[in-house]
């Protein structure tokens, strides 16, 4: 069976090494109560995997071209494809209610992805993300750095790293012109109001050469007025720009101007 070649309008990147999986078994800490969804599964390699350790594997593909590559997974007891775009399909709805995201995600969704499933997949207690390196880097950067952003606050309001690992480019087929790197974090408890806070930190980082209360007025999320009013009370500078606030402050200024 001819393989396809993957897509880069898809951002397709076929897992191709088996020693991967092992490192992915440990980030993901499987347990055989799992159940995993897959976003993106390509060959099947990594479903094959999660199959033989998971209680359920749903694994979500868009394109129909791997159809002759994942039939015979289809037909596993223990596994469900589901045919579709991963941003569109109710994921919240599959049964069994997927308790992990462990997948190599195509690199063009992988920060929507995430960033949707913490509030909207509340039954994920774990993620072990195969990503672009550079992707990997915001999810847990700092304030008043460079890859500091939305992605960031959000993902540290909800989760805390527990695993980190650069992967070799040769672990694909073909190799991709960016470095990668496996991911891993457990959720915490949700703040009060978190899509919100979501609304106010994607508002706040909108505009980013802006300053925090102008990019909020830009995005419609709230006047120039009080966003500095509320900043001023918290005792910022009105002038702040998003990237300096760190993640616990976006919940007391959402609190704020809600």
């Amino acid at each position: 069976m001819s393989t396809p070649p993957p897509r880069k309008s898809l951002g397709q990147h076929f897992l191709a090494d088996d020693n991967i999986l092992g490192v992915i078994a440990r980030l993901a800490e499987l347990d055989a109560r799992d159940v995993a969804l897959e976003i993106g599964p390509g060959l099947g390699v990594l479903t094959t995997f999660l199959a033989a350790r998971c209680s359920h594997v749903h694994a979500v593909e868009i394109d129909r071209r791997l159809e002759p590559h994942l039939r015979e997974l289809d037909a596993e007891p223990n596994v469900s494809l589901h045919w579709g775009d991963a941003l569109r399909l109710d994921l919240a709805g599959l049964d069994p209610a997927p308790t992990k995201l462990v997948a190599n995600l195509p690199y063009n969704i992988a920060t929507p992805i995430v960033a949707e499933s913490l509030d909207r997949l509340p039954t994920l207690d774990l993620w072990c993300v195969m990503v672009q390196r550079e992707v990997a880097d915001r999810f847990f950067a700092v304030p008043s750095t460079k890859a500091y952003g939305a992605v960031s606050v959000l993902i540290q309001l909800a989760a805390v790293r527990t695993g980190f690992h650069p992967v070799s480019r040769t672990v694909f087929r073909p190799p991709p012109n960016v470095d990668s790197a496996l991911v891993a974090f457990r959720r915490t408890p949700l703040p009060e109001g978190f899509s919100g806070i979501r609304r106010v930190v994607e508002g706040a980082f909108a505009h980013r050469r802006k300053t925090l209360a102008n990019s909020l007025q830009l995005a419609g999320v709230s006047t120039r007025e009080a966003a500095a009013a509320a900043l001023a009370v918290l005792g910022l500078d009105p002038s702040v720009r998003a990237e300096a606030l760190a993640p616990p402050v976006f919940v007391e200024l959402t609190r704020m101007i809600a």
